[in-house]
């Protein structure tokens, strides 16, 4: 039994590596597995019953390009806006593309797999997606929900986008890290229309503690004439977390907190 077991484990460990590896390949710069048995209600009030009885979700991440995102400072520019909205469209199709046939090599070892899109929202009037990419990803260790609600990861930032894969695999998951907005309100005061309260994330808590998301449409719906129906970014653009020009691992509590 002992045997037994200790093939499992290696096979599960092989397998992960293979789909890490195999993500990688295709273009991901981020690659996490999550435990999703503490959220199972979230998920099923979310996307309903066959989506919580996943018990584990594959992340994947792609990061942004870096000029693309510090243009955005010119939010009321067509050029910004235009090469912001191609580069968002490509990378969501990147990803969905990649989920796709990393949920078909996970189907072919013989485990179950579901590919959530990257960008998917439901016409619920909640302004929510049929599954949280950002609590997966917080669930596997790859970052932390900041005050702009939005993914950061340590090397990254927000500066990216993820798509999720649902498996009953059981692959070894990462865990969550403790997150590193101390102080900082630079997404809540470049807030066009204020939508960012400022508060701190906490599971336990509903997201309009937090975010306003009615208010984050309602700007962007204005928007749609003039730049095509994209957010303005700026929440994105102004997190010190990896920035071009400044290393995340050495950012102070000064440098976060000015």
């Amino acid at each position: 039994m002992v045997t037994s077991n200790n093939y499992l484990v290696k096979r599960l460990t092989d397998l992960m590596e293979d789909f890490r590896k195999y993500a990688r390949d295709l273009g991901v710069d981020l690659f996490g597995v999550a435990d999703l048995t503490t959220a199972k209600d979230f998920i099923r009030g979310q996307g309903g019953e066959h989506l919580a009885g996943f018990n584990r979700s594959l992340s994947l991440g792609v990061r942004l390009m870096d000029d693309v995102v510090d243009e955005l400072i010119h939010h009321d520019s067509l050029v910004a806006i235009a090469t912001y909205r191609s580069m968002y469209i490509t990378v969501n199709s990147t990803l969905d593309r990649i989920a796709f046939l990393v949920a078909k090599k996970i189907q072919e070892t013989g485990f179950r797999a579901y590919p959530v899109p990257a960008t998917q929202t439901l016409n619920n009037g909640r302004f929510e997606a049929v599954f949280s990419h950002k609590l997966a990803a917080n669930l596997a260790g790859l970052g932390w929900i900041g005050k702009n609600c939005l993914l950061i990861t340590p090397d990254y930032g927000p500066r990216i986008r993820l798509a999720t894969i649902l498996t009953d695999a059981p692959l070894d998951p990462g865990a969550p890290i403790k997150g590193g907005c101390e102080r900082c309100h630079r997404c809540i005061n470049i807030c066009p229309v204020k939508a960012l309260t400022g508060v701190a994330f906490d599971p336990s808590e509903p997201r309009d503690i937090r975010f306003q998301a009615s208010l984050c449409d309602q700007y962007t719906e204005g928007r749609i004439p003039a730049f095509g129906d994209i957010n303005c970014g700026l929440c994105m653009h102004i997190c010190p977390y990896g920035r071009a020009n400044v290393k995340s691992n050495t950012i102070s509590s000064k440098a976060i907190n000015s």
